[in-house]
């Protein structure tokens, strides 16, 4: 993970807001490695992690619940991942997660 947010840059990664797994029991070391802080939301309460579930439920669409994820190919995890970054979404202006995160403005002299 703190390799992944490192490739991004400082201006767009402020927080961290895991959900609370044990899988983020080193959350400390990333929050030190990467200087930012990490909130965890209190137990039972999906709506402090918002764009959270709502990636759930995006990803719901593609693989529903009951799903054999062991079944899926590489391929069709590359798929599905490129598939929902390049969705536009709302909140985004409409744009994809893709486009707001690797988007570059040219200029022209």
């Amino acid at each position: 993970m703190i390799d992944l947010l490192h490739t991004t840059t400082p201006k767009r990664v402020r927080t961290l807001t895991p959900d609370r797994g044990t899988e983020f029991s080193g959350y400390r070391e990333v929050s030190q490695e990467l200087n930012i802080p990490v909130y965890f939301p209190n137990p039972y309460a999906p709506q402090q992690r918002g764009s959270n579930e709502n990636t759930n439920g995006l990803i719901r669409e593609y693989f529903p619940k009951g799903t054999d994820l062991d079944q899926l190919t590489d391929q069709d995890i590359d798929k599905f991942v490129r598939d929902l970054n390049n969705r536009p979404r709302k909140v985004l202006g409409w744009k994809s997660p893709f486009k707001v995160l690797f988007e570059t403005k040219s200029r022209l002299i």
